[in-house]
Order: C-alpha cells, then structure tokens, then sequence
C-alpha cells in the first residue's frame, strides 16, 4: 500500500518536469500571464467589435485586433532574424533602418520625381519587386561582412543602423512622398469588404511559405548545423558562408515586406521614425521562442508566437497609458529574464534541482 503513492506521483512530476523542458513553455507561460493580467484588470480587453473605418467599410476592432495587426509585422520579421540567428550565433540590429529603406524605395518607385503625384508612376507589384531587391543586397551586405569577413554580427550590422536612415531619406531627397491613391492603402489596412486587416493574411502567406521552405529543403538543418559547429558542417560538405549569406538574404525580403506594409498604412514615410526599436521586438520574440541567440537549433513557430506575445505586451502598456518612450524600459526587463533563464548557469542548476525529484521518486518506488 505504501509503494503505490509514489508510483501514482512518479507519472504526474516526470510529466511536469517534461513540460517544464519544453521549448514553448516559456512563451506560453508568458501568454498566459498576460491573459490573466488583463482579465483581472480590465476583461473589456478582449471583447471585439464590427464597426466601420473612415470609407465605410466594415472592419473588427479591439485590442485583439490590434495585436493581430502589428504583430504581424513582427511574426514576418521574426521569421529572418530566427534563422539569422541559428546560423550566425549573432543578431541583425540594422533591419529597422532597412526597413526605412524598403520604404523609400517603394514610395520613390510610386512617385517618381514627385512628392505627390496625382496618380502612381508604376505599378505596386513593381515598386516591391525593386523594394526586395534593394533589401536583398543589403542583407547580403551584411551577410557578407558576417560570412567571409568574420565579423560579429551586431557589429557587421551596425553599418547599416547608423547609416540606413540617412539613406533611407537621401533617395527621396530628403523629401516625405505621399500616395493619394487609395488602393495603396490596402496592403497596410484593409481591403474593402474584408473586416481582418491585410497584414494578417500578409503575414499568413509568409508563414506558409517558409513553412514549405524549411519542410521541403535542408536550409532549416544546414542552418542549425552552421550554428552549433561551423568546421563539423564544412566536413560534412556545407558550406558555411553560403548559409549565413542566405540567411541574410532571407531577412532582407522579410525587411521589403514589412516595409511595403508600413509604408502602406499612412501611405507616406516619417525616416526617422518608421519601424523604429522595431529590432529589439525582433530579436526578443527569437529569445521569447526559447530559441538560443547564440546559435544553433531553433522552433519557426515559437519565435512567430513570441512576436505576437512582444506585440501582446506592447499593446497592454499602451492599454495602461504607460508612456511610448517608457516601453524599452518594460521590454529591457522581459530580455534580462530571459538572457539570465537562458545563461547555462542558470539551466545547468535548473536541471539539478529537476533531476533530484525524479530520483526521489525512483527511492520512494
């Protein structure tokens, strides 16, 4: 009678030290506390309405939607900078001042000579076909300075940060282009007789598309394996650099994406302004996935959950009336938790302090 109790427990704790070890514990745990927080405060922040914008149309609204939106320019992001990441052990910190630049490339392709056109000079397709171009070769930039110039890759991407406003504004010449064509407006709100923002389905696509990618070709492995040993992979015929590079490349066409959608929201471009912090949300949902910011394996999904639980805490403080300039302050702390949850100090003790129950448990069988 007595040996049943600890046999009855034995299943029960090695289910929840299981659970504890698994990568998305730490960003569902993170939802859920925010879920809480906000049902405890204020339920009204999940109650979602149908009203109209300013053409008429019918849209949903609230604080979900809300999240859903701009989360999705976060989730696109994430998605680059999580292989960025696997591959290179280092982050990219320039992909707001790319953005920027994205934009600018769009808008100078839309306009033309002109800062208000009356109607667009080329078709939208085409401006962000240039868009990625020009995103593509500057990830390759700094994919380069980190592939074949062994260069850290927040320093190798610090070029860009100080440099790719200025860019960004001295292709229009320092000019602010503004779109009065209607249908531009689309991609960054919602198109007319659809209620869910554009940038979801937007965001949807880009998921699936890189779902295809890492399901039908090895770059999802050849990047961790590049991460976690670059020699071990060069003797295995993977070429590191060419992987890093890639990665890279990848993060530029999210970069030209997320700028369509920005520039699209306003029609316009502020380059001082537009996607800016944008990196740190990025690099945060890569650390909120559970993934390892110093390379190697990595979960797609848990980093595109972690983005809209960045966005989630994004909008909370907003729905608090903490002040915009505050917000890194808030976020700093949420990075410090997960760098210290993260160090190897801090799992090496967790996995003692795990490993002692279980063995209590086979003493007691």
């Amino acid at each position: 009678m007595t040996s049943s109790k600890p046999l009855s427990k034995k299943p029960f704790v090695q289910k929840l030290i299981a659970i504890t070890r698994m990568q998305l514990f730490i960003p569902v745990l993170a939802l859920l506390i925010l879920v809480l927080f906000n049902l405890i405060a204020d339920p009204s922040f999940f109650i979602i309405k149908m009203g109209t914008n300013s053409a008429g149309h019918p849209v949903l609204s609230g604080y979900l939607i809300t999240i859903l939106d701009y989360g999705s320019e976060l989730a696109i992001l994430a998605i680059g900078m999580t292989l960025v990441t696997s591959a290179s052990g280092g982050q990219d910190i320039s992909v707001g001042a790319a953005i920027a630049i994205a934009g600018s490339v769009i808008l100078k392709v839309l306009c033309g000579n002109e800062s208000r056109p009356d109607h667009m000079k080329a078709p939208i397709i085409v401006a962000f076909l240039v868009a990625c171009v020009v995103a593509m070769i500057f990830g390759a930039f700094n994919g380069a300075l980190v592939a074949f110039f062994k260069i850290q890759p927040m320093v190798a991407t610090l070029i860009l940060f100080t440099a790719g406003r200025s860019i960004a504004a001295w292709i229009n010449n320092n000019e602010l282009p503004i779109i009065s064509d209607e249908s531009f407006s689309y991609f960054g709100t919602f198109i007319p007789g659809c209620p869910v923002p554009t940038p979801v389905f937007i965001a949807a696509a880009c998921m699936l598309v890189i779902f295809l990618v890492l399901k039908f070709t090895n770059l999802g492995l050849y990047s961790q394996s590049v991460g976690i040993n670059p020699s071990s992979s060069r003797l295995n015929g993977i070429n590191p650099a060419v992987v890093k590079l890639i990665t890279y490349i990848i993060l530029g066409l999210c970069v030209a994406v997320v700028g369509l959608i920005k520039v699209s929201r306003i029609s316009t471009i502020n380059y001082s302004v537009v996607a800016k912090d944008i990196e740190m949300d990025a690099i945060l949902a890569v650390a909120l996935g559970g993934n390892s910011l110093g390379g190697g394996k990595f979960s797609m999904p848990a980093s595109i959950m972690g983005a809209y639980i960045i966005q989630f805490l994004t909008t909370t403080l907003y729905k608090f009336d903490v002040n915009s300039s505050a917000l890194p302050a808030y976020k700093a702390v949420v990075v410090i938790i997960l760098v210290v949850l993260s160090a190897p100090v801090v799992r090496e003790k967790f996995n003692r302090l795990t490993k002692k129950p279980a063995s209590a448990v086979k003493e007691g069988a």
